[in-house]
């Protein structure tokens, strides 16, 4: 493990522009240097967020604001202990996994392939919704459902990290900027709102206020984000301040979005009584209130930001989980040939240039059209949801199983808050794992 640790710390890194990357900013500088946080916080906020933190807010008011901001607590403990692991150690999440056990080797195998499948279908519809509602005579909605997966298929593989990080920026920017004004166009009660910060449980509320906690900001691309803050350049534990500085203030951003949205359902729907339909439809029903009380323009441009939301996690999903399948194959090959997978960032820079990562992105994009064609078969539905459920709770047990192990240098270990964090989001995705299966039973 030292070896490794001295390769990777030494290694540089494969952009050109490496060597002013070496020394980690300070002060103001920091700002313009931010980017993985701001990436895998708009993957992870996806239409079902927008639609769950809407129905908290039209049925509970200002309730259950409390629990968006310790949702955004909670993921920001999670990015952070992924992105801290793989700079304190030069290993990536898949190298870590693998150190538990070769369990987790089938684990994750068998869940990246059915999750992958089943995605695919659903990120595409989620993206096409908003398309077919803004030009409802042009295409049929499984065209648009396709040509927002092949879109995503070609960005990916023909752009490399740079790019990808512009292009979300310029994304999270647009959603950011029409869900914060459509909350303050709907005129939010401030003294409301801020009695929604003590923490309270209206009579019903208790398993909404677990997936608005739970909900808030990713799932598997959580895993995904220490190979985004290689890609940057940051490579040894200099830059775990700097990590630090980004996620937080990406997930602070991703708080302010969604308690925008608890706004938006609070003043817009809970004062009339309104009701939205469940899954990624009732954010069509929001444009038709929209359209109702402030205009056809208003209601654009909310469909715009429903669009650059869905394509945002579309675009990250496509990216970052076919870098983590591509680690995958790459750990299982070394081990076959009876070799170390090196922890070398150079390598693992470049795995969006694999065989593995085009194969997973393919995967994402052209067997799922197959769920658009076919209406999303209601048990392939079932399984994914119970499947899928395991997923969080996994994450975080293993983080702080890792963290707390000696594969990490003692002074980048995880500590009492670290570790209140982890285990608090354990049980908390325990809970919500165990509602799910309950729930499809």
């Amino acid at each position: 493990m030292a070896s490794e640790q001295r390769h990777t710390d030494t290694a540089q890194p494969a952009d050109a522009s490496s060597a002013a990357a070496e020394i980690p900013p300070t002060g103001l500088a920091r700002w313009k240097r931010l980017g993985p946080g701001i990436v895998v916080a708009a993957t992870g906020v996806g239409a079902g967020d927008l639609v769950a933190t809407l129905i908290a807010g039209a049925r509970f008011g200002y309730a259950l604001l409390w629990a968006a901001v310790i949702g955004c607590i909670i993921k920001i403990a999670l990015a952070e202990a992924t992105g801290r692991y793989h700079l304190a150690t030069g290993s990536t999440m898949l190298q870590g996994w693998r150190s538990l056990g070769r369990w987790t080797s089938w684990y994750f195998g068998i869940y990246i392939l059915i999750w992958g499948f089943v995605y695919g279908g659903t990120a595409m519809s989620a993206t096409a919704l908003p398309l077919a509602a803004m030009f409802p005579d042009v295409l049929p909605f499984w065209t648009w459902g396709v040509l927002c997966g092949l879109s995503g298929a070609l960005f990916v593989l023909f752009n490399r990290y740079a790019v990808f990080e512009a292009m979300m920026k310029l994304l999270i920017g647009v959603m950011f900027v029409i869900v914060v004004g459509l909350a303050i166009l709907v005129a939010p009660n401030l003294g409301a709102a801020l009695t929604g910060l003590a923490p309270t449980l209206p009579d019903g509320s208790a398993i909404y206020t677990l997936g608005l906690i739970g909900g808030v900001g990713g799932t598997i691309t959580l895993a995904a984000y220490g190979y985004w803050v290689n890609a940057k350049g940051w490579r040894s534990p200099a830059w775990i301040p700097m990590m630090r500085f980004d996620n937080r203030v990406a997930y602070i951003a991703t708080g302010v979005f969604v308690i925008a949205m608890l706004i938006v359902g609070a003043e817009l729907l809970y004062t009339a009584q309104i009701a939205l339909s469940g899954g990624d439809r009732g954010l069509l029903d929001l444009g038709a209130v929209l359209e109702a009380r402030f205009g056809r323009t208003v209601a654009t441009l909310f469909l715009i930001g429903f669009a650059a939301t869905t394509f945002s996690s579309l675009l990250g999903v496509w990216q970052g989980v076919s870098l983590l399948f591509a680690d995958f194959v790459r750990s299982i090959r070394a081990e076959r040939a009876g070799e170390a997978a090196l922890h070398d960032p150079a390598i693992i820079a470049t795995l969006d240039r694999t065989p593995a990562f085009r194969f997973y992105v393919l995967w994402l994009t052209f067997p799922p059209m197959l769920l658009l064609l076919l209406g999303q078969p209601f048990a392939l539905i079932i399984a994914y949801g119970a499947f899928g459920a395991f997923f969080m709770p996994f994450l975080a047990l293993t983080l702080m199983w890792l963290l707390n192990s000696k594969l990490v240098p003692a002074e980048w270990r995880s500590g009492w808050w670290s570790n209140l964090m982890l285990a608090s989001a354990s049980l908390l995705f325990a809970v919500l794992c165990i509602d799910q299966i309950r729930s499809l039973l």
